[in-house]
């Protein structure tokens, strides 16, 4: 069962990947957070474009909603190229990738989405386009087989993944360059918002931009989102100006509480200490209780959960911590140290 969830960072329709793209900062000044990337990748753009060159390939990595595809954009637009992109489930046949690279001119950039999930054909079929800038192209079939040898132009593949580890290792060497995104801090957040609101000409003040930043869960595509249904709810229940008190009815409205969780969120952690006293207990004891995938549990719940520390996986299943008690205002189920029995 899918689900669209407000704080999912994944994007939830493609109507909101067209607003997003205007949301889009054009270059890596206007880029917020992610610091340390943007300076490498500041220095290595600077570096290419001196001696006239195609940048090395390169692999951006970590969670969803953090600014791969953004910063895919910055890159063909400081390099003045073209971009493709496309993802890695939309390539089946060497035919669509053939199409694609003999198109690219010199600079021009690819960008491959949830490269991980590139069938082993392409894969293979990418290696020499990335090496040598050339394909081998198999044409007819049996004894009337024969191959034939396309160069490219010189083009920069730029990829983005959420799970690095499932790379193989033969793609994963011919990366010249290595990104991680990580997850953005409340300030961060609070600018982002800022600006998103000067472009759609909405009107908020500091106090409404930290209310959504809180509960963005460290993602830009959360906050933007968040920020669309809090100014929605300020034209229609208010007067169109987004204060700390309209952001937090609108999303209090949209179950989405001071610390980012919604209502997913919080009925795995009421399971978790409710009806399994804390764990441990399997996640696929979770998913019949909650009549959730196990997938959707795993992918789309625990993650946040585990990084602001609310749960713990073990070897014998999910535990809820001390936060999570506090934060749903349970009593925690477990004895203080204090009262643990002596034992000699």
């Amino acid at each position: 069962m899918s689900r669209e969830r407000l704080v999912s960072p994944e994007l939830i329709s493609k109507e909101e990947e067209t607003f997003n793209r205007t949301l889009r900062p054009p270059t890596l000044k206007e880029y917020i957070g992610q610091k340390r990337v943007v300076e490498k990748l500041s220095i290595a753009l600077e570096a290419a474009k001196k001696r006239g060159e195609a940048l090395e390939h390169i692999l951006f990595f970590g969670p969803p909603g953090l600014g791969k595809t953004t910063l895919a954009y910055i890159i063909a637009h400081a390099m003045e190229a073209k971009i493709t992109t496309t993802s890695g489930p939309a390539l089946e046949r060497t035919g669509d990738l053939m199409g694609i690279l003999t198109n690219l001119g010199e600079r021009d950039v690819l960008f491959i989405d949830e490269v991980h999930r590139l069938p082993a054909n392409i894969e293979e079929f990418l290696y020499p386009a990335m090496e040598d800038f050339k394909v081998d192209f198999v044409v007819d079939k049996g004894m009337f087989a024969k191959t034939i040898n396309v160069p490219l132009k010189k083009f920069t593949l730029v990829a983005a993944t959420t799970r690095a580890g499932s790379l193989s290792a033969p793609l994963r060497n011919r990366f010249g360059l290595f990104y991680h995104l990580d997850f953005y801090n409340a300030d961060e957040l609070k600018e982002i918002v800022l600006r998103s609101s000067r472009i759609l000409e909405t009107t908020i003040d500091d106090k409404g931009a930290e209310e959504i930043a809180r509960r963005a869960r460290g993602t830009p595509r959360i906050a933007n989102r968040l920020l669309r249904r809090v100014r929605d709810y300020a034209e229609v229940k208010g007067s169109g100006e987004i204060t700390a008190a309209v952001a937090e009815a609108a999303l209090k409205l949209e179950g989405v509480d001071e610390r980012g969780l919604d209502d997913l969120d919080r009925r795995f952690l009421n399971a978790i200490i409710g009806l399994y006293h804390g764990g441990p207990v399997g996640v696929e004891a979770l998913a019949a209780t909650l009549n959730e995938e196990v997938d959707t549990l795993v992918d789309m719940v625990e993650p946040f959960l585990l990084q602001q520390g609310f749960i713990s996986r073990t070897k014998s299943g999910r535990r809820a911590n001390e936060p999570a008690y506090g934060h749903l205002n349970l009593p925690s189920l477990r004895p203080r140290a204090a009262e643990l029995p002596f034992r000699d």
